[in-house]
C-alpha cells in the first residue's frame, strides 16, 4: 500500500473511531433523554436543537468562501496574518449580531420558553461559528486528526456532564442547553490554540483586508445559501408542524430524525476526509472514480436499512410514549441514503468541481417545491403522514437532480440504478406503513433487497478490485 493509500485510511481511521464513539453518544442521548424528560421538556430540547442548527450560516458564506479557496493546501503555507485578523474581525461581527437578538428579545419582554431558548441559541451561536472556523481550517489542509478531535470532544464533555446533572436528579430542559453551550466553548477554545500561530499574529486593518472578506462572503454565499435552503428543505415542513400541531408533535418528529441521523454519523465521517482528497485528485480520474464510489457506497446504506425493524422492536419496549415516531421512522428511515449520498459524494463533487451555482439552484428549487406542498398538505389537507412522507420525497428529489447534474458535468451514465434503487426505497416505506413496521416488512424488504444486490454484484465486485487498484497505485 502506498503512502497516499495510508494516509487516506489513517485519516479515515481518526474520523471512524471519533464518529464510533459519538455514535455511542448518540444511542444513549436518544435513550435515555426522552425517558428521563418526559415528552414536553425533551419538546423543548428539540426546539433548542432546531434553531442551533441554523446559528451557523450568520457568518453569511465568509467561512464557505476561505473553506473553498484553501481546499487542498498546506497548513504551513497560509497566509497566517490574512486569516487570523479575520477571525478576530468574525468573531467581532457574531457578538455583535447575537447582541442584537438578545436586545431584542429583552426589550419586547417575550417571557416564553421559545423567548429563552432564542436568547440562548444567540450565545450558542459565537461557540458554534468560532467552532466552525477552525474545524474548515483543519478539514481544509488535511489535519483530520485535529478536526475529529474538535469535532467530536465536545460530545465526551457533554454526556459526562449531562450524566452528572441527571444522577443528581435534574430534569429541566434549560440545564441541557446550557451544559451543551459550554462543552462547545470548551472544545472551541482548545482548537483555537491548536491554531494559534495563526490567531496571535498581528491583526491586520480592516480596509485592508476588505476586498478578500468580501470576496470570500461572495465566494461562499452561493454554498451559504444553499446550505441554508438544503436545510430549510426539512426545517419548513418541521416548523409547520410546530405551528399546525403541538410542540410534542414536533418532539416525536424531531424524535424520528434524530434516530434516523444517528445513521449518518459513518457516512459524514468519510465525507470529512473526501474533499481534500479530490481537491488533490487528477480531474481527469474524477468521473471513473465516482462511479466506483458511488457503486460500492449504495448498497450499504440499503443494507443499513435492514438494522430498523430490529431498531424499532427494542425502542417500542424501552420509550412506548413515543408510538407515534416509530410510524414517522417507517417512512423518513431512507434519508440515510438520500442525506448520506449527497453528503459522501454529490456535494463532495460539485464543491471539489467548483459547481457551487449548481449546489444553490438545486437546494432553492426544491426549497420551492417543499414550501409549496407543506403548505398544502399540512394546512389543506390536515395529514400529518403525508407531511411526513413528503420530507422523504423532497429529500430524494433534491439527491437525484444534483446527482444528475454532477453526471452531466463530468458525462457519466447511470443506466437504470436510479430507478431500481427509487422502487426499492418506496417497497422500504411501503412495506412498514402496511405491515406496521414488523417482521413481515423486514422479511418483504430483505427479499427485494437480495434482489436487488444479485442485480448490481457484478459491478459492485468489479468496483470493488477497481477501487483496491486504485489505492495500490
Amino acid at each position: 500500500m502506498n503512502k497516499k493509500a495510508k494516509k487516506i485510511f489513517k485519516n479515515l481511521s481518526y474520523t471512524v473511531t471519533a464518529n464510533f464513539a459519538t455514535l455511542g453518544i448518540s444511542i444513549l442521548l436518544n435513550l435515555f433523554v426522552p425517558k428521563l424528560l418526559g415528552v414536553t421538556e425533551y419538546s423543548y430540547w428539540q426546539l433548542y436543537v432546531f434553531y442551533s442548527s441554523y446559528v451557523g450560516f450568520l457568518h453569511f458564506g465568509w467561512i464557505d468562501g476561505i473553506y473553498l479557496k484553501i481546499g487542498g493546501e498546506n497548513y504551513d503555507d497560509l497566509d497566517k496574518k490574512s486569516l487570523g485578523s479575520q477571525f478576530l474581525y468574525l468573531m467581532l461581527l457574531e457578538l455583535f449580531i447575537s447582541g442584537i437578538v438578545i436586545l431584542g428579545v429583552i426589550t419586547f419582554e417575550l417571557q416564553t420558553e421559545q423567548s429563552s431558548i432564542l436568547i440562548l441559541t444567540a450565545i450558542e451561536s459565537i461557540v458554534v461559528i468560532g467552532k466552525t472556523y477552525v474545524l474548515y481550517i483543519f478539514q481544509s489542509t488535511n489535519r483530520i486528526k485535529e478536526y475529529a478531535q474538535l469535532s467530536r470532544n465536545d460530545r465526551y464533555i457533554y454526556i459526562l456532564f449531562l450524566g452528572v446533572y441527571f444522577f443528581t436528579g435534574g430534569r429541566n430542559f434549560y440545564w441541557l442547553i446550557v451544559i451543551d453551550i459550554f462543552s462547545k466553548l470548551l472544545m472551541t477554545l482548545w482548537g483555537v490554540i491548536q491554531i494559534k500561530d495563526m490567531v496571535t499574529t498581528k491583526v491586520l486593518p480592516l480596509k485592508g483586508l476588505a476586498s478578500d472578506i468580501l470576496d470570500n462572503i461572495n465566494i461562499g454565499s452561493k454554498l451559504m445559501l444553499s446550505n441554508v435552503a438544503s436545510m430549510l428543505i426539512l426545517g419548513t415542513i418541521r416548523f409547520f408542524v410546530q405551528h399546525k400541531w403541538s410542540i410534542e408533535t414536533f418532539g416525536k418528529l424531531s424524535f424520528t430524525l434524530s434516530v434516523s441521523n444517528m445513521f449518518l454519523t459513518f457516512i459524514n465521517a468519510v465525507g470529512v476526509v473526501m474533499f481534500p482528497l479530490l481537491r488533490r485528485t487528477n480531474q481527469n480520474q474524477l468521473p471513473n472514480l465516482f462511479i466506483i464510489l458511488r457503486s460500492l457506497f449504495v448498497p450499504v446504506t440499503y443494507i443499513l436499512l435492514l438494522f430498523f425493524v430490529p431498531a424499532i422492536f427494542v425502542l417500542k419496549i424501552w420509550l412506548p410514549a413515543y408510538q407515534d415516531s416509530y410510524i414517522y421512522m417507517g417512512i423518513l428511515f431512507p434519508i440515510v441514503i438520500y442525506e448520506g449520498r449527497m453528503s459522501l459524494l454529490i456535494n463532495t463533487y460539485l464543491k471539489s468541481l467548483r459547481m457551487e451555482k449548481t449546489i444553490l439552484i438545486v437546494n432553492v428549487g426544491t426549497l420551492f417545491i417543499s414550501v409549496l406542498l407543506s403548505l398544502f398538505t399540512i394546512y389543506i389537507i390536515g395529514n400529518l403522514k403525508l407531511s411526513v412522507i413528503l420530507i422523504l420525497f423532497c429529500l430524494a428529489l433534491r439527491c437525484n437532480t444534483a446527482e444528475y447534474f454532477l453526471c452531466k458535468k463530468m458525462k457519466v451514465k447511470l443506466r437504470f440504478e436510479p430507478i431500481f434503487e427509487t422502487i426499492l426505497t418506496i417497497i422500504f416505506v411501503l412495506s412498514n406503513l402496511v405491515f406496521n413496521n414488523s417482521l413481515v416488512s423486514f422479511f418483504v424488504y430483505s427479499i427485494c433487497l437480495f434482489s436487488y444486490l444479485i442485480m448490481v454484484h457484478r459491478s459492485t465486485i468489479e468496483n470493488t478490485k477497481a477501487f483496491i487498484a486504485l489505492l495500490k497505485d
